[in-house]
């Protein structure tokens, strides 16, 4: 590989990891981390968005439940779970997400938990921030941002 080739590598590896980690961002509620929530890109005429958070984690000594999410971007949010059946992909709605004591529980696309923004106001593009609020059983609320960022993105996480 030539010099000018693998200087070029460097800085596209460089760049890709500064783009990751500047997405890259969580909140803390108590016991309860809240690491990297996010969004997908929506097409336009979408009516529906789906949001996702990297990483619930509960430090605490006793289970806390994700019971409830609103926005402003969108009429309602639902908790929801999908399953693979065999070829068949179930999602169904759930009354809660069960973060458990000294446990965590990932969202991400695919099989697993995720958010299902309901009548999304606008379509989701990449760079948007979107507004969120989750409630837990135990710990209360958390203002949150679900960054709109490419669906193959990696992650580093912190909080603040």
């Amino acid at each position: 590989m030539t010099r000018n080739r693998l200087t070029s590598c460097f800085i596209g590896i460089a760049l890709v990891t500064l783009t990751s980690v500047v997405q890259a961002h969580g909140y803390a509620l108590g016991t309860i981390g809240i690491a990297h929530p996010y969004s997908v890109p929506t097409p336009a005429g979408a009516t529906t968005g789906a949001g996702y958070i990297k990483e619930l984690s509960n430090k605490g000594s006793a289970d806390d439940k994700l019971i409830g999410v609103t926005s402003a971007a969108a009429d309602h949010v639902e908790l929801h779970s999908m399953s693979m059946d065999g070829n068949i992909m179930r999602m169904r709605q759930v009354t809660g997400i069960i973060i458990p004591a000294g446990g965590h529980v990932e969202m991400a696309p695919g099989d697993g938990y995720h958010l299902m923004l309901v009548g999304i106001k606008q379509p989701l593009k990449i760079g948007d921030k979107i507004p969120a609020k989750l409630t837990f059983e135990k710990a209360g609320t958390v203002d949150v941002e679900l960054n709109v960022q490419e669906r193959a993105a990696t992650t580093e996480m912190h909080l603040h």
